[in-house]
């Protein structure tokens, strides 16, 4: 049950993703201000504790709290790695690195353990991701892999590429995104392992509406947000927002609760079949409204990311088989 959650969670998420880059793209330019609007709407989830009333203790409020916290933190990292590049490449390479994070901390601070064939599973999943994220690259030119590397990540620390220096901000943001979106998954599930999933759930919402409340302590970010306000008075571009955080809320409350019932580290693999319907939904996109959504697919990326989305497939199959 808890694996037919996860992949509708990240089936809604795709849509949710798409949906996100446009606004970050052609609306709202700021991960600040993107992350503040989340963090605010977040107070609606109390709602849900109508139908399963739980008070915290102050230990189980401070996690919840501060795992509330950290989320936020992560869409501000995850919003500018977003912002900076292609949904169908930064989607991937977060998407790559949470297995990988969350199997380290889950095995460290859970002590949750996979079998072999959760294992392959896991590793065909995460290179499948891999190959939809990166562009179309001669792989056999090992010198020219190597040369592009050291050009984006400098060359003995020394003074980076200007050409690839946007490159490199966007890995660092993604990677970051990645470590603390791991973070929170092994919180969460430590949290649903001690507390009911709606008190907890709920109680975490409430950590992420107050880091919401903080980033108004910030002038700079306060004169940001006001600034927006400002320039949004549009009832469709409201409309458009407010239908996308609450596709974003319910993959969210599905994905917990399937974290609440699996293992961490598998569920957060199976965001290779969310590549999948990310693809889809980017071709279909792009080729109808290619003045909204624009992605670079030559022939070449094409096949890799075919590639790629088949070795998702076979590793769901793996993991289901």
């Amino acid at each position: 049950m808890w694996l037919a959650a996860a992949i509708s969670s990240y089936f809604i998420n795709a849509g949710v993703y798409v949906a996100d880059k446009f606004l970050l793209s052609k609306k709202i330019h700021s991960s600040i201000v993107y992350a503040f609007f989340v963090g605010i709407w977040s107070i609606f989830n109390a709602v849900i504790l109508v139908f399963d009333p739980w008070m915290p203790t102050a230990r189980e409020l401070a996690v919840d709290l501060f795992a509330g916290l950290l989320f936020l933190v992560t869409l501000v990292f995850w919003y500018k790695a977003l912002h900076q590049s292609e949904a169908t490449r930064v989607v991937p390479i977060v998407g790559a690195l949470v297995p990988i994070f969350s199997f380290l901390l889950s095995a460290i601070f859970l002590s949750e353990n996979i079998d072999d064939r959760q294992l392959l599973s896991f590793f065909v999943l995460i290179f499948g991701g891999i190959l939809i994220s990166v562009k179309q690259t001669r792989f056999y030119l090992l010198h020219k892999v190597y040369e592009r590397i050291m050009d984006i990540f400098g060359r003995f620390l020394g003074r980076f590429n200007a050409e690839y220096q946007p490159t490199r901000r966007l890995l660092l943001n993604s990677t970051i995104s990645a470590f603390f979106f791991s973070a929170f998954y092994i919180i969460m599930k430590y949290i649903y392992m001690h507390q009911p999933f709606v008190g907890g759930f709920v109680w975490s919402r409430f950590g992420t509406f107050l880091g919401a409340l903080l980033i108004l302590l910030v002038p700079a970010w306060r004169s940001m947000i006001l600034e927006h306000q400002k320039d949004s008075k549009s009832p469709g571009n409201m409309a458009f927002f407010l239908t996308v955080r609450l596709a974003a809320a319910l993959a969210f409350i599905v994905l917990n609760w399937a974290i609440s019932r699996g293992n961490v580290a598998i569920i957060n693999a199976l965001q290779g079949t969310q590549y999948l319907f990310l693809f889809a939904l980017v071709l279909l996109i792009s080729s109808k409204f290619p003045k909204i959504l624009s992605e670079e697919l030559g022939r070449g990326v094409l096949m890799q990311k075919l590639i790629g989305v088949f070795l998702v497939g076979l590793g769901l199959y793996i993991l289901v088989g």
